[in-house]
């Protein structure tokens, strides 16, 4: 009896894990850097937000349309409207850490928006 609920209890934490590379493959489209450690699912997530809001609601300068038409990418130092950093800069940083505490910081603000 044990064993077999060991083996169920294996068997969806692999379904789990299964569904969460799904989702961390999905989020990860439109980032142009590596995401490694513990958080990388956690920093995808969040930029998958930024853009899903940013698409939704637009940015202070930038229009809904544009963001709509050429997507969101996010690079090491930048993010862009657009494919790439070459495109028009959305906001730059200094480090892709403070890229990430820019976009958590900024999903916190307009949680309830």
């Amino acid at each position: 009896m044990i064993i077999k609920d060991i083996e169920t209890m294996e068997d969806i934490a692999e379904q789990a894990r299964k569904r969460a590379d799904k989702d961390f493959k999905e989020n990860t489209k439109n980032i142009n850097f590596t995401l490694r450690g513990n958080n990388k699912y956690y920093y995808a997530n969040q930029c998958k937000m930024f853009a899903d809001f940013i698409t939704k609601n637009g940015y202070p300068y930038i229009d809904k349309k544009d963001i709509i038409k050429d997507g969101v990418s996010f690079n090491k130092y930048s993010i862009n409207i657009g494919y790439s950093q070459y495109n028009r800069d959305l906001k730059r940083f200094n480090s892709k850490e403070e890229m990430l505490g820019f976009v958590i910081g900024y999903n916190e603000a307009t949680r309830n928006f």
